[in-house]
């Protein structure tokens, strides 16, 4: 008998079953399409430009998603139809000026140059696509040896991601593995992306969309929204934001970060325009700990600020790692670049620089990018940006000065901001906010009279195409105006 419970118990320290329960019971649904491929809504094989307004409509409405806006605002969007220089028509006959060339990108306006038509297309027709770990092509060579060429300094490394938020990751992620260093310090008034790392570095409000991501540190810059940095004169507030920037390093170990990210010109923040002083004393604190000095280029690369690029408004500041996007192809196609100083360089030929994607390099992309930028030197297109920005400044002082609602202003190149201001002195909200009724009667009047463009109150940007004459310049602004007298009764001056 007990040689009976013995074995009893061995066996059950023994075993290796496990718990028994039923697996859940599978409920079938139906996967297949809607309908057998060829059996498809005989209209999809009817030419472009073809369905009518009413078609288009019920299309957005079933299917059609936005990104930064809850999504039934895409049923207030004009239907664009076609477009010429810095035209845009929609389709009820509207036509409007791009006073924010899209999202600051169509720099080169909406007239494509047969230049840049042919460089298309001879790319199609010889070799529309190799990727670019398999396979070297001519047009990846030429426009990585151009875009060097543009830049100043040792910058002479180039790849090409398809976004600026892509060129932004891969930036963050070259960062880290050249320096095996882990935290990225950004600033509060900026935007570099959405994607994870690239939103993860941003500063404004859009961060909150998503759970950030591990060691990014935030700093005020030298313009916080609502205070200023201590001091009588600016030379005293650049010291005072300087060392609050040095101190808030040495508290997170400069030893532990790799790179300062920082927009030339924060765009979307209302182009602010830093002291010369505090770019130079920011590439000095990068210099002092090791630490890389990342310039996001992304808005107001290729020629924007009158200069090739916007870091060269700070003479002496060369950073280590530039990213832009918009301007390199005027967004014909979707491509975007990193490039990196020669020691970096170095580095990453022993190294995998850490990031990729299919379509980087993409030769289409790279074709409209190289002949653009060519199109650019060609016709001195930073000359011309030069030469028109002192009628659009003063056209932008005049905005301020004559109607109260607007504060304050900003111009450099053809690169704009008008702050909006209340009565009493405010903000009519914060940049995060809902639209007020006051601003979105502004919204309306800005459509009726013609312009379509970017609108984030408290700002309001203007940065049309660089290819637009003072003329033009001067018919943009009458219609703002217009605009901005409905402004100012809406908010009661």
């Amino acid at each position: 008998m007990a040689q009976r419970i013995l074995r009893k118990l061995v066996n059950h320290g023994n075993t290796t079953r496990a718990w028994q329960r039923p697996v859940p019971v599978f409920k079938a649904q139906d996967n297949k399409s809607p309908t057998e491929v060829l059996q498809v809504d005989p209209r999809h094989f009817q030419p472009l430009n073809t369905w009518t307004t009413e078609e288009i409509k019920n299309a957005v409405a079933s299917h059609v998603m936005t990104t930064w806006s809850p999504c039934k605002a895409k049923n207030d969007l004009p239907i664009i139809t076609h477009s010429s220089h810095i035209y845009l028509y929609d389709s009820d006959g509207n036509e409007y000026i791009d006073w924010t060339s899209q999202a600051v990108c169509t720099n080169s306006g909406h007239s494509l140059s047969q230049h840049v038509k042919t460089a298309i297309n001879d790319q199609v027709d010889n070799l529309h696509f190799v990727y670019g770990g398999i396979a070297m092509t001519e047009i990846r060579a030429r426009l990585s040896s151009l875009i060097s060429e543009l830049l100043p300094g040792d910058l002479v490394g180039c790849l090409f991601p398809s976004s600026g938020s892509e060129a932004n990751e891969a930036a963050i992620t070259m960062a880290r593995r050249y320096s095996g260093r882990p935290k990225i310090l950004s600033f509060y008034r900026s935007y570099h992306g959405g994607t994870k790392n690239s939103l993860s570095a941003t500063g404004d409000f859009r961060r909150h969309y998503q759970q950030g991501s591990a060691d990014f540190v935030k700093a005020f810059n030298f313009t916080p929204n609502f205070f200023e940095h201590a001091g009588a004169d600016e030379d005293e507030r650049v010291r005072s934001a300087l060392l609050m920037l040095e101190e808030q390093i040495i508290s997170e170990n400069p030893e532990s970060i790799a790179s300062i990210v920082v927009e030339s010109i924060p765009g979307s923040a209302g182009v602010l325009t830093m002291p010369l002083a505090y770019m130079q004393g920011v590439r000095a604190i990068c210099d002092k700990y090791g630490i890389l000095l990342h310039i996001d280029e992304v808005m107001c690369g290729f020629g924007r600020t009158g200069e090739m690029w916007g870091f060269q408004t700070y003479p002496g500041v060369l950073p280590d790692i530039v990213t832009s996007a918009k301007g390199l192809s005027s967004s014909v196609a979707p491509i975007s670049f990193v490039a990196v100083n020669e020691r970096m360089m170095e580095f990453f030929e022993d190294n995998a620089p850490g990031w990729g994607s299919t379509f980087q390099g993409h030769p289409v992309a790279m074709a409209a990018a190289y002949a653009n930028l060519t199109e650019m030197l060609t016709t001195n297109l930073v000359g011309h940006v030069q030469s028109v920005a002192p009628a659009f400044y003063e056209h932008m002082r005049h905005c301020a000065e004559v109607h109260p609602s607007i504060k304050g202003f900003r111009a450099l190149g053809l690169y704009g901001a008008l702050d909006i201001a209340t009565p009493d002195g405010e903000q009519p909200h914060e940049v995060h906010e809902a639209r007020t009724a006051a601003t979105n009667k502004y919204f309306e009047a800005t459509r009726q009279n013609g312009l379509l463009g970017l609108f984030r109150p408290p700002h309001i940007h203007i940065a049309p195409p660089l290819i637009i004459s003072e003329e033009e310049i001067q018919e943009g602004f009458d219609r703002q105006h217009r605009a901005l007298s409905v402004l100012d009764e809406e908010l009661g001056f």
